[in-house]
């Protein structure tokens, strides 16, 4: 009767550890279940800004000369600027940059012997940032009339900004995380589950490529600068409990 006593003592105490046990894994299961998401915000824009520069060169074996020549493309590239609607606050010319133009030569054997002074060749760039994108686009595809004045004008491609950049990443990070949280929660709902608390949001990086371009993201976010019509990108990454 005592040993009937005691396997029965014995078996209800299984029986609880087995209970108490099985609760405890139930419970650190539901704490552990999270839904990871990853939403993406994206919106086309128009730059707003536009930089252009270029540059002019004059020669001459006498450095005085060379200046001289050199504020005369100055003066006229500056009124055929101003003449095409540019504005003095737009248009920032840079110092003036200097060098010897040199000639390697060699003897009838073909042996080094020195260099041959050719003259200075000084070198002036500008600058042109407008908000009035259209104006100065027509005038960097027009500057070859230049030529016509006697100017040689050696001009670059073109920078496009866009001055709302801040603006539009706040809103590319809440369209990113509205959609990284629609999808959580259909997540949750699908698996029988509701969504919880949010754990942590990691953002992602922000990417500008050209619209309809062949450009790759980047790990460390690319910005697009040659294309007036840009598209910009964000991720966001959210955790969520499940209840």
């Amino acid at each position: 009767m005592k040993n009937a006593i005691v396997a029965l003592i014995f078996s209800i105490a299984i029986v609880i550890s087995a209970f108490l046990l099985g609760n405890s894994i139930v419970n650190r299961n539901k704490g552990d279940g999270t839904i990871a998401t990853t939403g993406l915000g994206k919106a086309d824009f128009t730059s707003d800004l536009i930089v252009w520069e270029g540059s002019f060169s004059k020669e001459s074996s006498n450095l005085q000369q060379a200046y001289t020549d050199l504020e005369g493309d100055k003066k006229v590239i500056s009124e055929y600027l101003l003449s095409k609607g540019i504005t003095k606050e737009e248009l920032v010319f840079n110092a003036v940059s200097s060098r010897k133009n040199m000639k390697a030569k060699y003897n009838s054997q073909g042996e080094y012997a020195g260099e041959e002074f050719l003259g200075y060749v000084l070198t002036q760039s500008l600058k042109i940032e407008s908000k009035d994108v259209e104006k100065v686009e027509d005038i960097s595809r027009e500057i070859t009339e230049l030529l016509n004045k006697g100017i040689q004008f050696y001009s670059q491609t073109p920078r496009y900004y866009y001055t709302k950049l801040a603006d539009l990443k706040i809103e590319m990070i809440s369209k990113a995380t509205a959609d990284a949280k629609e999808r959580a929660e259909k997540i949750a709902e699908n698996s029988g589950g509701e969504l919880g608390d949010l754990l942590s949001a990691d953002m992602g990086v922000f990417q500008i490529i050209g619209q309809n371009s062949s450009e790759e993201y980047s790990w460390g976010g690319t910005y697009n600068t040659s294309s007036k019509e840009k598209t910009a990108s964000i991720t966001m990454k959210l955790d969520y409990e499940v209840d």
